[in-house]
């Protein structure tokens, strides 16, 4: 097989004029137009937004060894080549250089009667129902360029900072944030469950021996990992059985956790924001052609925003200022603010986008709205929790200071009703060496909504899980 050169190099190359280079490419064909003479083939491999066009010159009388009818007939939106050629400076605009075809090979036919990608535009809820092919489109290929490039500078940012790179479970038998909301697991026959005296399903005939579900969060074994190893994150897919239709929630979802032991709130916050600031400077130096794609295409404010968030330092309040300012807005919100309220969407964007015009971080939550590991204050009502809010998502981060203290985490545990057996092994930690410690964590779809510009999280990866839907 020939050995190709990417468009993202070949558009990159300094031609003089009227110099030519031998090059061959392989890549789907996006457009085909022309005359009876020449053929403009516009062919992207996705390896960057912009396609590179192939001049095919025409079999006729003027030209014999042009390329023939029935070739060109095959060549439609959608169908693979691979193209052998000289690589010149364009005439055209649009592009910089452009290939003039010697040998055109076509590895795979697309039938422009059943190819739903044509060249006419499609709606994103179009493409949803299509997301084995959506990748192809320009929009997609910038997403998921984006999310890769996201990825490997959230990598980067620990990695530099020595932190190590923990994997924690899929599969687990306890509930981090207490919620319930959790995929089954199991190998019982659904048809005929075996049934303990009182009726109810016998999970100790089950694979586990116990009941297990899919994990909502990495947290937990996280601290595990940072009470011996200092810091630790987590990256991987989480789960959540929660009947939202909503565009802000996915029923499968990737999540980043640092815990990082020895760490107060102040040194999370710190940490948080020195993150967030990481990725976008990392999007803003590495993948600007797709930024400027999506810039263009959808949200005009985008690379602004980027930029804005990416220089700004993030402003700090407690929930107690929050509400202040909330109660006091000339704004009309759907949900009445008190304190003791979780603030919702429409509150945490007020605060961004209209009063501190900049990111901020809520510290201080009252205790009785958050999870069962904040460490309590002396006030005895708030915890160290910190939630970092932004422009047009609200809340991307959520942390906090983690109670080191047995008895006040026990304390709560039965408070709220939990097992305390299920969470034998990470009271230990409070029984063998406990020590002050934080974590945060970030949802990366709803980062990727603010890298992206986009405003639904299922357009942000591969194959959205969601309600009813579990297609590709």
């Amino acid at each position: 097989m020939l050995k190709h050169t990417e468009i993202k190099e070949l558009i990159k190359l300094p031609l003089a004029e009227g110099e030519t280079r031998n090059v061959t490419v392989k890549g789907w064909v996006r457009t085909k137009r022309g005359n009876k003479h020449v053929a403009f083939i516009a062919l992207n491999d996705g390896t960057c937004v912009q396609s590179l066009q192939v001049v095919a010159a025409l079999q006729g009388e003027e030209n014999p060894d042009g390329f023939g009818e029935e070739l060109m007939k095959k060549i439609s939106t959608g169908a693979c080549l691979c193209v052998e050629g000289d690589l010149v400076k364009s005439m055209g605009k649009g592009q910089s250089v452009e290939i003039q075809a010697r040998r055109i090979e076509l590895y795979g036919e697309a039938d422009p009667e059943t190819y739903p990608l044509q060249k006419k535009g499609h709606t994103l809820e179009f493409l949803r129902g299509i997301a084995h092919l959506r990748p192809r489109t320009n929009t997609f290929g910038c997403i998921l360029r984006l999310r890769h490039a996201m990825a490997f500078a959230l990598h980067q940012f620990y990695h530099d900072r020595g932190f190590v790179y923990l994997h924690t479970p899929i599969i687990t038998a306890s509930d981090c944030e207490g919620a319930g909301e959790m995929f089954q697991v199991t190998t019982l026959d659904l048809e005929n469950p075996p049934k303990t005296p009182d009726g109810s399903i016998d999970f100790g005939k089950d694979f586990f021996g116990k009941s297990a579900k899919l994990t909502v969060s990495g947290q937990l074994e996280g601290e595990l990992g940072a009470m011996a190893l200092s810091k630790i994150y987590t990256f991987g897919p989480t789960f959540r059985a929660e009947n939202s239709n909503t565009p802000r929630h996915l029923a499968e979802f990737w999540m980043n956790e640092p815990e990082m032991a020895f760490y107060e709130i102040d040194d999370n916050m710190d940490l948080a924001e020195d993150f967030l600031k990481h990725l976008t400077a990392y999007a803003l130096e590495n993948c600007m052609d797709d930024l400027q794609f999506l810039n263009d295409m959808y949200d005009k404010s985008l690379v602004d925003r980027l930029e804005h968030v990416q220089k700004m330092s993030f402003e700090r309040i407690t929930y107690t200022t929050a509400i202040d300012v909330l109660k006091s807005a000339n704004a009309k919100f759907d949900y009445p603010v008190e304190w003791g309220v979780d603030l919702q969407s429409e509150h945490e964007r007020y605060l961004v986008e209209h009063h501190y015009k900049k990111p901020v971080i809520i510290t201080d939550y009252p205790k009785e709205i958050k999870s069962f590991y904040m460490k309590q204050n002396a006030d005895g009502k708030t915890v160290r929790g910190m939630d970092v809010l932004f422009p047009q998502i609200g809340e991307i981060i959520g942390g906090s200071q983690r109670e080191e203290d047995l008895g006040k985490l026990l304390a709560r545990i039965h408070e709220l009703g939990m097992p305390e057996q299920a969470y034998w092994w990470y009271l230990d930690t409070r029984r063998f060496g406990t020590a002050p410690h934080s974590g945060f964590g970030l949802g990366f779809e709803r980062l990727l909504l603010f890298i992206t510009g986009m405003t639904n999280i299922r357009d942000v990866i591969p194959f959205p899980r969601y309600p009813q839907n579990a297609e590709f």
